[in-house]
């Protein structure tokens, strides 16, 4: 995407649209991953549990990695090691090719939009549909998701009866239950007609090598049995110790992500069609993908590798609920792409992202594995003061900044001049035009003007009241 974050982030504010459809979504799922918690007996013991394991296997993650393949390679499926986005489409396409795959069936995979699989496709002259509801209006948009669970959470309901009348060629319509006809009419030809079925992995299990993935809209279910070659993309950390913890992972999931007690579709894939079987692909290949994973894993951002995309610090976030996931200029948005971007892509390119935060904590607050987001944020922040140039006024600014702060005598006798400015300033206690470098605050927020007395000043003041 075009310009920097700070550019991308002023054109959403000025959005209309975009913040009527946030509004509708967000604050509701707020709402009903907190009731959905509240439904789930001792929720915080559930949440330890799961964070411990989730820390222990990351710890053990080769190991992990070993131990699942070899239980994969004995359910009969076939395993493919991809270092990088560009080694797993060639897998993904040299695996179609010679099966002379014509047409793929895609579920819902943030690890597929991460290494742009579809792209490869088409270049490769085989054609691929999205199958999941959201991704399916992306891809008739031409456009790309804005959440980890939601793709479409940026398109309001008109928008998406807009692309679906000109691209489709069906009446127009705001019904959102007319608007999901139209898109099973379309796509159940299309489950049929596809030889290759793809999705990500919400989870695999290493006791016995079963790919979990989870929907509420059963297309999971149709790519992963009608195709006749199936393949998973799956990132190395998504892996969990065992079934019992596979439970523990799904009821924080769904609850955290949409308030369910579950999602409606819970589907457990241990191999290719066995004999016997009614049902299920001749082939199947698991692509286990890096892509820089190897090196979050050995740095102080680490644990973000814990994350399983839920999207609740997206939803609690005021930036992310501010300016939406199109803003992060890449594949993961809010709190948590904030470090796996420049995790995975580099941190030079994205080294806005880290800042694009108030650090208010409401990330690790809702992160059903307890993350401490803020705490990796500090640390990437700290690394790009270190390793990337910052803007001249910036650096001039915090130098002298610094030498200000470092004088009590100079620090107090220039907060008492700001102090005094923008109590000029206020209007009703509050400040909507700052002076000088502070109406970068302003232009977008009011100003709650200072105190008239400094805390120092009243705590002195109260001090001496009581020894007189």
């Amino acid at each position: 995407m075009s310009g920097g974050f700070a550019q991308r982030a002023r054109e959403a504010l000025g959005n209309q649209q975009l913040h009527i459809a946030l509004d509708r979504t967000t604050a509701q799922l707020v709402v009903r991953r907190a009731a959905g918690l509240a439904s789930l007996e001792d929720a915080d013991r559930v949440r330890d549990r799961a964070r411990a394991s989730k820390m222990q296997l990351l710890h053990t993650l080769a190991d992990s990695l070993r131990a699942f393949e070899a239980r994969l390679v004995e359910n009969g499926a076939r395993v493919h090691w991809a270092e990088t986005a560009a080694d797993a489409n060639r897998i993904i396409v040299e695996i179609a090719t010679k099966a002379g795959v014509r047409r793929v069936a895609k579920s819902k995979s943030m690890a597929s939009e991460e290494t742009h699989v579809n792209g490869a496709f088409e270049r490769a002259g085989i054609g691929v549909v999205e199958t999941d509801l959201g991704e399916y209006i992306v891809q008739l948009a031409g456009d790309r998701p804005s959440h980890i669970i939601m793709p479409i959470v940026h398109m309001t309901r008109e928008q998406v009866g807009r692309v679906m009348a000109q691209r489709l060629a069906v009446p127009y319509s705001d019904d959102t239950q007319t608007l999901a006809r139209y898109a099973r009419a379309q796509l159940r030809e299309e489950f049929l007609q596809a030889d290759m079925g793809l999705t990500g992995a919400n989870f695999g299990v290493v006791e016995n090598g079963a790919i979990c993935l989870v929907t509420n809209e059963g297309n999971a279910r149709m790519v992963t049995t009608l195709p006749r070659v199936y393949v998973v993309l799956m990132g190395i950390e998504k892996l969990v110790p065992t079934m019992a913890d596979l439970d523990r992972f799904l009821k924080l999931l769904a609850r955290s992500a949409t308030g369910q007690k579950l999602t409606a579709y819970t589907t457990l894939v241990r191999g290719p069609r066995r004999s016997g079987d009614d049902s299920g692909p001749d082939q199947m290949h698991v692509v286990l993908l890096d892509n820089g994973r190897s090196k979050i894993l050995a740095g102080e951002t680490a644990e973000i590798l814990g994350c399983i995309r839920c999207g609740a610090c997206l939803n609690a976030c005021p930036v992310y609920r501010s300016v939406g996931g199109h803003a992060y200029g890449d594949v993961y948005p809010g709190p948590v792409g904030s470090i796996v971007t420049p995790g995975i892509r580099g941190l030079a390119p994205f080294a806005e992202l880290p800042s694009a935060s108030s650090l208010c904590g409401a990330c690790r607050e809702v992160c059903p594995v307890r993350l401490d987001i803020p705490r990796m944020l500090l640390a990437l922040r700290h690394e790009a003061v270190e390793h990337t140039r910052q803007p001249a006024a910036l650096r001039m600014g915090l130098k002298l900044f610094a030498r200000v702060a470092s004088r009590p005598r100079l620090y107090r006798a220039a907060t008492a001049v700001v102090r005094r400015v923008l109590r000029s300033r206020a209007r009703d206690g509050w400040i909507r035009r700052a002076p000088g470098m502070a109406s970068g605050w302003t232009r977008f927020r009011d100003l709650k003007a200072p105190a008239a007395e400094t805390f120092e000043t009243a705590w002195r003041r109260r001090a001496a009241g009581r020894t007189s």
